[in-house]
């Protein structure tokens, strides 16, 4: 196979962008040009067509794959090298027309929309600009690594297949046909970057080498033998009644081309493998530090170096452990540090649950309970109530070894697709009841799914972009909300559970810049969180895991958080007797998912709209 490089690619996709640029219709140059709204909105409409077309699983996801968007819904995105250069070319251009322009006579909401998209296609421009990686252009997930344990085609799109692309006429059933007929040549487009990255001397770290082996062994297996990828359309056109040669179309292209697909990949690994040390930070991989550099900035939207990181950490996490103590003497637990009493409560008896299928079932019912306890409390912090649409499911068993405890966002603007809450049921020892309540905050209500929802309002396109720093900024701003509404008063092991969460996000800080920055091990990132916060080893290790290939990314959690609860304490200043706790939330989930600088604008508008002093 003969494939561009990256710098080749890149560099061609420059060249034509800069001629793209300077064709543009109405470009002014040697100064800004003022916007009108009718003009504006004609740009996002052409900016948001774009980034559809670079990416039709989005407009599945958001089910707008019809009308103008119909040819979507049998595609899947470019991965290979030179559909990533036409991404990056396709950015550079929309981002200099936005350079170009003045928002200045623009209303708020329509200023902030453009600033979401100029940030994060600079951001997004900085990453593809380094000589390797997947750029998460509006999301939140960044890698050095195309194809690990939890990053590639291999777990995204069997799972978006069965979730997210809709089948309801014959017409959805052959797009996804189509789709499964492109899987190949998305899974060789990665191969290409995975052996181009290997060229320059990127190679993983040989412990995630030999986990994503096992799990895409196990994809390739069912591929093979038809599997989920057949059953899924099987099932769904049988339920509703559209005849045809499912079964045997797309068996054909999942036994016959998927499979040797990914076993192409899995040699690829192999072969990388005996080059592959167990040295797990960036520090160790040619061009290391630059890129978590970059990383970080990706993630929390702020310029705070990794050593700023590491100390914000460790104090926090000092800060947490104080109001952690006295909860834990009440429940007759003195003895031993905040980690180890924490340990000593999770393996209680009382707040286990049973093993196997049975615990399995009670995890799904608790789940509920808690949702159903919160729900009930939010008229009390929010003015504009969304539905929180929300489907609970268990992550498909060949992702779970690689994959977290849990993780949640929102179904579609329409409401057809619901909010997924995804929990990783390998073992019910990865949760407790004392913990599962706060996670299920955080993934669903009122965290990911509630505020994704408020997205629905502002233009497609903002539904679209995410930052890191405020997703799951508010995440955790979401727990410590269901905490003041009072769900945990009766539930002192419950509170606990919460503060352990935050904690958990302040070793985060800790663990992140340590394995990257400070050359500390695998081992060490585990043995901190263990021994310092008394978090579950086997919830650990997968967790550092998962530091080592999304660099950067679990420090936007806790400093996305603190930048909220700075707002807030801002907007109580200023406003003093007129603050109330509605309008600030209706504030933040109003103005969008935002880089932490736009929030701050946007509070400030809310406190001026409130007779105060920003």
């Amino acid at each position: 196979m003969t494939a561009l490089t990256r710098r080749q690619a890149l560099a061609a996709a420059a060249s034509t962008t800069a001629l793209a640029a300077c064709a543009t219709p109405g470009t002014v140059t040697g100064g800004k040009r003022p916007l009108g709204k009718a003009e504006t909105d004609t740009l996002i409409d052409r900016i948001t067509d774009r980034f559809l077309r670079f990416n039709p699983e989005a407009a599945s996801s958001n089910n707008v794959d019809k009308g103008r968007w119909g040819a979507l819904k049998g595609q899947l995105g470019d991965r290979s090298p030179a559909g990533q250069a036409r991404y990056a070319a396709g950015l550079r251009e929309d981002l200099a027309v936005l350079d170009g322009a003045d928002f200045a006579a623009l209303d708020h909401s329509t200023r902030t929309t453009l600033e979401v998209i100029r940030s994060t296609y600079r951001t997004a421009l900085e990453g593809f600009a380094l000589p390797y990686g997947d750029v998460a252009v509006g999301g939140w997930r960044n890698t050095p690594y195309v194809v690990i344990q939890n990053t590639g085609a291999y777990l995204d799109v069997p799972r978006f297949l069965d979730t997210d692309h809709l089948i309801e006429t014959r017409e959805d059933a052959e797009a996804y046909v189509s789709r499964l007929a492109q899987y190949p040549a998305v899974l060789d487009g990665e191969l290409a970057r995975m052996q181009d990255a290997a060229a320059k001397g990127l190679v993983p770290p040989g412990f995630l080498i030999d986990k994503a082996i096992t799990q895409m062994s196990r994809s390739a297996e069912d591929a093979a033998k038809g599997g989920g990828l057949v059953e899924s359309l099987v099932r769904r056109t049988r339920e509703k009644g559209i005849a045809g040669d499912w079964d045997r179309r797309a068996r054909a292209i999942a036994t016959g081309q998927v499979a040797p697909a990914l076993q192409r990949q899995i040699a690829e690994l192999r072969r990388q493998r005996p080059r592959a040390t167990d040295q797990a930070g960036m520090w160790a991989r040619p061009g290391g530090d630059a890129y978590y550099s970059w990383a970080l900035r990706a993630s929390t939207t702020t310029a705070m170096t990794p050593e700023e990181i590491h100390q914000l950490g460790l104090s926090t996490l000092d800060a947490l452990h104080a109001r952690m103590d006295p909860l834990l003497r009440q429940l007759g637990l003195a003895q031993g540090s905040v980690g180890q009493r924490m340990r000593a409560l999770a393996v209680d008896p009382r707040y286990k649950f049973a093993d196997g299928d049975p615990g399995r079932a009670q995890i799904m019912a608790f789940i509920q309970e808690r949702l159903g306890i919160i729900r009930k409390e939010l008229p009390r912090a929010f003015r504009t109530l969304v539905k929180g649409n929300l489907e609970v499911k268990r992550l498909p068993p060949e992702e779970e070894p690689g994959a977290p405890g849990a993780y949640g966002g929102p179904g579609s603007p329409d409401g057809k697709i619901p909010g997924k809450f995804w929990i990783n049921l390998r073992t019910t020892d990865l949760h407790s009841r004392v913990s599962l309540p706060d996670l299920a905050h955080h993934e669903a209500i009122p965290g990911h799914v509630w505020q994704g929802e408020y997205t629905f309002q502002l233009p497609l396109i903002r539904t679209l972009l995410a930052f890191n720093a405020y997703s799951e900024g508010w995440a955790l701003y979401a727990e410590q909300l269901a905490d003041e509404l009072g769900v945990f008063d009766d539930f002192p092991a419950g509170r606990l559970g919460y503060l352990q969460s935050i904690a958990f996000r302040a070793c985060r800080l800790v663990v992140d810049t340590g394995l990257h920055a400070k050359r500390w091990t695998r081992e060490q990132g585990v043995q901190f969180f263990v021994e310092r916060n008394g978090s579950n080893p086997l919830e650990v290790a997968s967790e550092v895991d998962r530091y080592c290939s999304w660099p950067g990314q679990a420090c936007g959690y806790e400093i996305g958080h603190q930048a909220i609860v700075r707002q807030r304490e801002r907007a109580q200043a200023a406003l003093g007797s007129a603050y109330d706790l509605r309008d600030f939330d209706d504030a933040v989930v109003l103005g969008g998912n935002v880089p932490m600088d736009v929030l701050a604008l946007n509070v400030g508008e809310y406190i001026r709209g409130k007779g105060g002093r920003a």
